[in-house]
C-alpha cells in the first residue's frame, strides 16, 4: 500500500513504512500526515507488532528544505493545529516499536525523525546532525527532549550549538544509535531487529514499551510548543536569511546577532 510518497510493505509481523522523496526526502506537513496516518493505521492493525521506517535515496531525511520557494512560509506556524510540529507529535504517540534504518544523512528535521523510533540501525556513512543554529534558529521536532534523553545533557548541547555532523560509528559510540551495519544492509539489518522484537508477546511488548516511554509524548508535545515559536521569531532574523543563503552556497555562515 502508499500513501502519497509513503510506502508501506509488509515482511510478516513487521511493517517497513518508506519515505518515497528521494534524493533527500525533505519534509513537510503532507509527508509527516501520510506517515502518522500509516504508522497509527498498522497500530490497528493485529497482524503487525513492529514497524521499520526507511527511506530512498542517498539521505534518510535532510530536514525542511528552506531552500524551496514559500517553505518558511509553510513552516512559519509549526505548532498551530494540523501543523508540521502536530504531525510530528502524532508519531511520538504510536504504539508499536519502531525501528529507524539510517542509511544516509538524517539532518534538522530529518534527525528529529530518526529519534521517533525506539532503535536506529545505521553505518559508518550516515550523518547525524542537528543544524539548526548554524541556519540561525532554534531547534525543533523535540529534539530539545529527544536528543538529552539519549545522549545527555552536555552531548546534547554541543551537538545542538556546533550543529557538527557525526558519522554512525560516533553515533553509535555516543548512544545516538544503536547498531552499525554494512550501507548497503542497514534496512535489511534493521527488519531483522524489527523481527526480533515481534517474536515477544504483543501485548507485553506494547504495555513495556508504553511504560518506558512514559510522558515521552506529552514532553515532546510541551516542548515543540516552546520550540516552534523560538522558531517564529528567528524566521524573521537576519541570521536565518543568511543561514539558508550559506547552506545553499556551501560555505560558513556569516552571522551578525540580528
Amino acid at each position: 500500500m502508499a500513501q502519497g510518497e509513503i510506502g508501506v510493505t509488509r515482511q510478516g509481523p513487521v511493517a517497513v513504512l518508506e519515505l518515497r522523496r528521494p534524493p533527500s526526502n525533505f519534509l513537510d506537513i503532507p509527508l509527516l500526515r501520510s506517515l502518522a496516518d500509516a504508522m497509527h493505521a498498522l497500530d490497528r492493525d493485529p497482524g503487525c507488532r513492529a514497524m521499520v521506517l526507511a527511506a530512498q535515496g542517498s539521505a534518510f531525511c535532510a530536514g525542511g528544505n528552506f531552500s524551496a520557494p514559500g517553505a518558511v512560509q509553510g513552516l512559519a506556524d509549526p505548532g498551530a493545529d494540523g501543523g508540521l510540529y502536530a504531525e510530528a507529535v502524532r508519531l511520538f504517540r504510536v504504539a508499536k516499536p519502531i525501528v529507524a534504518a539510517v542509511h544516509g544523512a538524517a539532518v534538522g528535521g530529518g534527525l528529529g525523525l530518526a529519534l521517533v523510533a525506539d532503535f536506529r540501525v545505521t553505518c559508518a556513512q550516515a550523518r547525524f546532525s542537528a543544524n539548526f543554529n548554524r541556519l540561525g534558529i532554534h531547534p525543533g521536532f523535540g529534539l530539545s527532549v529527544t536528543l538529552p534523553r539519549l545522549v545527555g545533557a552536555r552531548q546534547a548541547a554541543l551537538l545542538c550549538f556546533t550543529g557538527r555532523r557525526i558519522g554512525g560509528e560516533q553515533a553509535v559510540a555516543m548512544g545516538l544509535a544503536d547498531q552499525l551495519a554494512p550501507q548497503a544492509q542497514v534496512r535489511e539489518a534493521a527488519c531483522a531487529l524489527a523481527a526480533e522484537l515481534s517474536v515477544s508477546a504483543p501485548l507485553a511488548l506494547v504495555s513495556t514499551r508504553q511504560t518506558l516511554r512514559a510522558g515521552l509524548a506529552d514532553a515532546v508535545a510541551a516542548a515543540t510548543v516552546h520550540e516552534a515559536a523560538e522558531q517564529r521569531l528567528m524566521f524573521r532574523s537576519q541570521d536565518f536569511a543568511e543561514g539558508v543563503a550559506a547552506m545553499a552556497e556551501r560555505r560558513p555562515p556569516r552571522f551578525q546577532g540580528r
